[in-house]
């Protein structure tokens, strides 16, 4: 294509413009949620406090130790969550080319989850106590995240291995999956059966996905996953194009098309196990946010990617302080709001593609 002097066509601008000022809206309304996350819940502060608080200008010690030490962390572990949940789902949608692909659907969750289960019954990983974090504490964190990684590694791998024998159809890997969640879902239901109190409070407990959990420690652990894990699928992203317009097609431009699906899969399980393991399932996340930024911005994961990190932070940090206001005082975790979220989403998708 040329054009003269350099010059960039208008229509191209103006495409590219629109997919920008998309991003920067989703940013500037994750800034406005932030605030409004942190201002809200038992003590309500005036959003000037908090942000001068966050900027570190003088404020009160009470509205410092409520916002430093509870509601920051937990709000910006909303944020990590939901955008590598989001992510995850948006990369595994694409290389596999199946619009029903995410963490959840693919029972990979639930592998990470009977992983996190195992390594609180046999290996102690969990105990009860009355902490301000919450009943449950994992004693300790990365011997559940190596059990709950594991599992979640070798659920992907068995989704590849059919796939690979059936020939990779969106029917034939969402079958996997929901076989896969079962089969997990039934071995956790095993692992309960025979749990003591404590092991099963304490099962039940870290099932039930929550933000509230994370402490600055995890927080810092999430973080760094995420971003190391993310920063590979945007540098991946013309990979992930190629791939959408078939294998052949991809193969033909010179993309390595079964390596970049492995990595693929390997890092969005790795990705997820992290979250799990530290957070307990947290589902739907990484199914409707792609599908619903997809529809806003296009296929293109120059900008499909980026917007859907904004989007799923946005989205999980929302329905995370939803949940905290909801019933309050009593605090619903958020798995249980995305959980009813998410089901007619998923619903109308399978609908849609059913007309389709």
């Amino acid at each position: 294509m040329h054009f003269h002097d350099g010059q960039i066509p208008e229509e191209y601008q103006r495409y590219i413009g629109r997919k920008v000022a998309f991003l920067v809206l989703l940013l500037l309304l994750l800034v406005l949620a932030l605030l409004v996350a942190i201002s809200q819940g038992a003590a309500e502060l005036p959003l000037l406090t908090v942000a001068q608080t966050l900027i570190g200008m003088e404020t009160s010690r009470q509205s410092e130790l409520i916002i430093w030490n509870i509601r920051l962390p937990q709000a910006l572990a909303s944020m990590v969550a939901g955008a590598g949940l989001a992510v995850a789902g948006a990369a595994m949608q694409s290389i596999l080319r199946n619009p029903l692909g995410s963490p959840f659907t693919l029972g990979i969750s639930h592998a990470a989850a009977f992983g996190a289960a195992l390594s609180v019954m046999i290996l102690g990983g969990g105990m009860m106590t009355s902490s301000s974090v919450g009943a449950v504490q994992i004693t300790n964190p990365y011997l559940t995240t190596a059990a709950a990684f594991l599992f979640s590694i070798a659920a992907a791998g068995v989704i590849i291995a059919v796939a690979r024998l059936r020939g990779a159809t969106p029917e034939v890997m969402v079958l996997t999956g929901v076989a896969l969640g079962a089969f997990f879902s039934a071995g956790t239901m095993f692992l309960q059966f025979f749990a003591d109190d404590v092991q099963l409070a304490a099962m039940v407990f870290w099932t039930f996905g929550d933000t509230a959990r994370a402490s600055w420690r995890e927080l810092a652990t999430m973080t760094i996953a995420t971003l190391a894990i993310t920063a590979f699928f945007f540098a991946n992203s013309w990979n992930y194009n190629a791939i959408d317009t078939g294998d052949e097609t991809a193969k033909g431009l010179g993309v390595r098309v079964e390596r970049v699906r492995m990595v693929g899969m390997m890092l969005a399980s790795v990705r997820t196990a992290v979250i799990v393991s530290f957070l307990g399932i947290i589902g739907f996340v990484g199914l409707v946010v792609p599908h619903m930024v997809r529809r806003i911005i296009g296929s293109d994961h120059r900008f499909l990617l980026p917007a859907t990190v904004l989007g799923g932070a946005l989205l999980l940090l929302v329905s995370d302080t939803v949940a905290r206001l909801l019933l309050a005082p009593h605090l619903l975790p958020v798995s249980v709001l995305t959980a009813f979220m998410g089901a007619p989403v998923f619903l109308w998708l399978i609908l849609r593609g059913g007309r389709r």
